[in-house]
């Protein structure tokens, strides 16, 4: 159906891709992948049709249309959700149009045999098999379906796209690609801006859809579940695997290993066959043989190992100063815009060396309790307040449109540096991948995972004790995310997160706030056991649990053994938060413990090993006292650590 030949690419002088050629079949459902920068979106936008190759060819039939996601856009402001999603349907009454005229046309003629007449007819009949298959009749109903589905309530059609921020915009164009029914879809990271429940409604969508699929996203159980094909970018090359994203993993790592394994042989063929002629070259009696091997090292089809792409984003969070305890604290906060309730009532508090993560459907109130934090708004009741000597990074869902698009990656953190930090800013813009020219290129033109990366790499000027971190994964290719979490496991400070994203979350957290209808519900313990708390096998089935479970109700009781039970409920949910909450001191008491039974083992260490020169009489006596006083301060942290093990 589509077919690339000897596709090549050039900015100013540098090659993003040379003489690329692949084929995509009517069931091809192909995951595009590779690190951000590697030339997946500008591939995306060729084949849509938006930029132009340097050279080579794309063919695509006439007769199919292809709907096109981008990652950003620019759109009309003043018209209303509704209004621009049944844009979807400008081509059908295009067709209508066309048809009217046609009939016109017809109508006025007599020429019944002529060849132009006979055209005319055929494109007739073309033109109302087409509107048969796209007019499904009630555009205002399948509009509102897909509304639905994408996370949009009935009294939201009516509100400008001024009034809606960017990711509600985003899933109005991706209503509209889906709606224009397209014979080809070529979705450019279309989960970004989309909740758990919303990810599963195109999920769902996408499994139905038939025409082929390309495929730009960094979720991996999103690429797994809807794609059958994987198509690598890797140093201006392609590498085509015909499985899944996680297969092509397995499967890309055995072929390096194979490719590395043939070239080791072919190296020691080689050097030995260049030793016998370079041994015999000029012995008469080995000259058939020297030409033989000559002309044999000629004919050999030389291996060559694929030249790895080993770009490596590399975070490390500075040190962060001590703070209060408590680190934030909310007492019956709560959040209205004008008559709209967010949530209320909200009794959240977060200590020092938490990692936490918000929870819940697009609209509960997520980003807005994390703008609380900041002092960005004010609760409309109760109080949010930060503890003693609380210093805050925060990285918005919208971070990399905060930026200045004017600027160079250099300017973006030399404007805001002080200090020592100033001489090490080329440092941390290599550990984000910003090297060489990188650094003065203009955020304009940067792709969106590298916008996220330059917003993330202005958190490490400053060394923050509160990180609260907006969808940070958002743009970011699966090797980066992963590289990110590793520096957030290690990091000593507290964090904030809002993630929807499995796999960034899992290991990561230690407590969770789930915002459902109004209210915040806290959990004790990372997502795994929340998890295994909700009765549910993956994140997405949260969404689903709520309202349904809230709601049942038990057969043949009357109201007021409904309302006992529910007491009961209540009480037995108090109890288990109780036990948790103690569980969760335990667990915190032996970790500190344990963490100064290290400390004392390591300094009786160094100790010891003083004892075992030879020193001063005076400084013996010193050291002894001190061994002694460690070696008692350990023995009573270890009869520590045993009782809190029994208890």
């Amino acid at each position: 159906m589509i077919s690339i030949n000897n596709l090549t690419v050039t900015f100013g002088g540098f090659t993003l891709f040379e003489e690329l050629s692949f084929h995509v079949n009517k069931s091809d459902r192909i995951g595009l992948t590779g690190r951000n920068g590697s030339g997946k979106s500008t591939l995306m936008k060729i084949l849509a049709g938006v930029t132009q190759p340097a050279s080579g060819i794309i063919q695509i039939p006439s007769s199919k249309k292809a709907g096109y996601l981008p990652q950003e856009m620019e759109c009309l402001k003043d018209i209303t959700v509704l209004q621009e999603t049944l844009k979807a349907f400008a081509h059908i009454t295009e067709i209508k149009d066309e048809i009217t005229n046609i009939n016109s046309q017809i109508a006025q003629r007599d020429d019944y045999k002529s060849e132009s007449y006979h055209k005319l007819l055929v494109l007739l009949n073309d033109l109302t098999e087409r509107l048969n298959v796209l007019d499904s009749g009630n555009f205002e109903a399948n509009a509102e379906r897909v509304l639905f589905g994408l996370g949009f309530k009935r009294e939201e059609f009516d509100r400008k796209r001024s009034e809606i921020s960017q990711g509600w915009n985003m899933r109005i164009e991706l209503a509209k690609v889906l709606l224009s029914n397209p014979d080809i879809l070529l979705l450019d990271e279309p989960t970004n801006h989309l909740d758990i429940e919303s990810i599963r409604w195109l999920e769902s969508y996408l499994k139905e859809y038939k025409g082929p699929l390309i495929l730009i996203s960094h979720d991996r159980k999103f690429l797994d579940t809807l794609t059958n094909r994987t198509v690598e970018i890797v140093l201006g090359k392609i590498n085509d695997y015909k499985v899944p994203y996680s297969k092509y993993l397995v499967l890309r790592k055995e072929r390096m290993e194979q490719q590395r394994a043939a070239f080791e042989n072919q190296q020691k063929m080689i050097e030995k066959t260049e030793q016998f002629i370079e041994r015999f070259r000029y012995k008469a009696t080995k000259s058939n043989q020297v030409q033989s091997r000559i002309k044999q090292l000629e004919k050999v089809e030389r291996v060559e190992i694929e030249e790895a792409d080993n770009s490596r984003l590399y975070v490390k969070f500075p040190s962060s100063p001590r703070s209060g305890q408590v680190v934030i604290k909310a007492e019956g906060a709560g959040f209205s815009y004008g008559l709209k309730k967010i949530f209320s009532n909200a009794n959240i508090v977060i200590e020092r060396g938490e990692k936490v993560a918000l929870l819940g459907k697009n609209g509960e109130g997520k980003t807005t309790f994390m703008r609380l934090i900041t002092g960005e708004l004010s609760p409309t009741v109760g109080k949010i307040l930060p503890g003693h000597n609380v210093k805050l990074g925060y990285y918005a869902q919208n971070q990399e449109d905060l930026l200045q698009k004017n600027d160079t990656v250099f300017e973006t953190l030399d404007k805001i540096a002080v200090g020592d930090i100033r001489t090490k800013l080329r440092d941390i813009l290599g550990a984000f991948l910003f090297r060489g020219e990188d650094i003065d290129k203009k955020v304009a033109v940067l792709s969106g995972g590298e916008r996220s990366r330059l917003a993330m790499a202005k958190l490490i000027l400053e060394p923050y004790n509160l990180l609260a971190l907006d969808e940070p994964t958002n743009h970011m290719d699966i090797r980066s995310k992963d590289i990110l979490k590793q520096a957030l496991l290690k990091y000593d400070g507290t964090l904030v997160l809002v993630s929807h994203d499995r796999d960034f979350l899992e290991g990561l957290v230690d407590k969770i706030y789930e915002f459902r209808d109004g209210v915040v519900k806290e959990h004790l313990g990372g997502l795994n056991d929340f998890l295994e708390r909700k009765k549910i096998e993956t994140l997405e089935e949260l969404q689903f649990v709520g309202n349904s479970a809230i709601k049942e109700k038990i057969d043949g009781e009357n109201p007021e053994t409904e309302g006992a039970a529910n007491r009961e409920r209540a009480e037995s949910y108090r109890l288990r938060r109780e036990i948790e909450k103690e569980a969760q001191r335990k667990r915190k008491r032996i970790e500190k413990c344990e963490e100064k039974i290290a400390e004392q083992e390591s300094i009786i260490s160094k100790i010891e090993k003083e004892l075992n020169k030879s020193v001063e009489h005076s400084c013996l006596s010193e050291l002894l006292e001190d061994y002694a006083k460690r070696k008692s301060r350990l023995d009573s942290l270890l009869n520590e650590w045993e009782e809190l093990h029994n208890e």
